[in-house]
């Protein structure tokens, strides 16, 4: 076809390829506004995409980008309406999904985050990013199987990646698989060796201090104090370690060591009561416990109290006390253990088998309170 055949475009010359005045003002607002975005100057990003809705009120960079600032600044609610808009206008947009399973995810809404997070991996089922997340979830709301499906997926296609790792380490734990949870998180520790995250070092503790394997947990709970000298889990996790290991001056240093930070913790503050309880210094004890008490009720800093006044001789008050507990705590089993030894103590053999019996009575089996009356029926 020959040039004189082709029809006129309309075009003057130079016109033909001339862009269009708003379209490229709203590509550059849309540009600066994701420019704001990274630097954290959330205000001036939103101004960047209100001014573009109103050119374009269905504008998916706008409408993402205001559920990405709305999510910055905490709002995860607001968030949610911008993606909730966009995908109204723009079915299947992965930045939408992506960022409205992300605020469900925050607001602990795991099963809503799991179904939008699928629809996303109808287009892209291979983004690692996204099934970690799915994984993640799943393992909110106690689906061990598909939980750990997913994870395993994500390490036949990238081995070693570390959220799926940790991810399957959390996960054992949670279900008190705990030496499965040690070999996913000493694998980081393989893998990443002194570099390795510090929470990484405190799962690996509290691993330990639950199959009471306490001198097993120290060194990394040790590793992980050298990273972050007042890092509570690492303090916390040394602590008890001592205290499993019957060492209550070692775990007095540490449980002083977050009181230092945190003077007003009634759980330390009964923690370090004990140990002073275990040091036979009972006055220092009770004054811990008081302070615990001081703060706010606290059946162990009164379980403590009752112990000392047993220690003391003072039998009787300890009794009355432990009665009042059990009744506010019926199924507390170390209450009806510290009641039996004091009837023991009075040389009432009769009533302390009765304090374990009236445990047992509620159905609840306990190796404490079986050992505990099965040596008293042997004496």
């Amino acid at each position: 076809m020959s040039d004189n055949n082709i029809p006129d475009s309309g075009h003057k010359d130079g016109e033909r390829d001339a862009p269009n005045p708003e379209l490229a003002e709203i590509a550059e607002l849309s540009k600066k506004g994701y420019q704001y975005l990274k630097e954290n100057r959330i205000e001036e990003a939103e101004e960047c995409f209100a001014r573009i809705l109103e050119r374009d009120r269905e504008n998916n960079y706008a409408l993402v980008g205001l559920g990405d600032a709305a999510r910055k600044r905490g709002a995860f609610r607001e968030a949610v309406d911008h993606y909730k808009k966009c995908l109204v206008y723009h079915p299947g947009n992965n930045y939408a999904l992506f960022g409205l399973a992300d605020c469900y995810k925050a607001l602990n809404q795991y099963q809503k985050a799991i179904e939008i997070w699928e629809q996303y991996l109808l287009h892209d089922n291979k983004n690692i990013t996204v099934l970690t997340r799915v994984a993640d979830a799943y393992r909110k709301v106690r689906d061990f199987r598909k939980s750990k499906a997913i994870y395993l997926r994500v390490l036949e296609m990238e081995t070693d990646n570390p959220y799926a790792l940790i991810g399957l380490g959390h996960l054992h734990y949670d279900f008190k698989e705990y030496k499965d949870a040690l070999g996913y998180w000493q694998r980081m520790v393989e893998l990443q060796s002194d570099d390795v995250d510090i929470r990484v070092l405190t799962s690996i503790g509290n691993c330990y201090r639950k199959l009471k394997q306490f001198e097993l947990g120290v060194p990394y709970f040790e590793k992980a104090l050298g990273k972050e000298p007042d890092n509570f889990y690492a303090l916390f996790g040394l602590a008890d370690c001592y205290r499993g290991t019957g060492t209550p001056e070692g775990s007095l240093d540490f449980w002083n060591r977050i009181l230092a930070k945190d003077p007003k913790n009634k759980v330390i503050l009964t923690r370090a009561g004990d140990a002073y309880r275990s040091m036979g210094e009972y006055d220092k004890a009770g004054e811990y416990y008081e302070k615990a008490l001081n703060i706010e009720f606290d059946v162990y800093a009164v379980l403590g109290l009752a112990v000392i006044a047993r220690m003391q001789g003072k039998i009787q008050d300890a009794i009355v006390s432990l009665r009042k507990l059990i009744q506010n705590d019926p199924k507390n089993y170390r209450l009806y253990l510290e009641l039996s030894q004091c009837y023991q103590a009075t040389g009432d053999r009769q009533k302390a088998l009765e304090a374990l019996s009236d445990f047992q009575r509620m159905g609840i089996r306990n190796i404490y309170i079986q050992d505990a009356a099965a040596k008293l029926q042997r004496s």
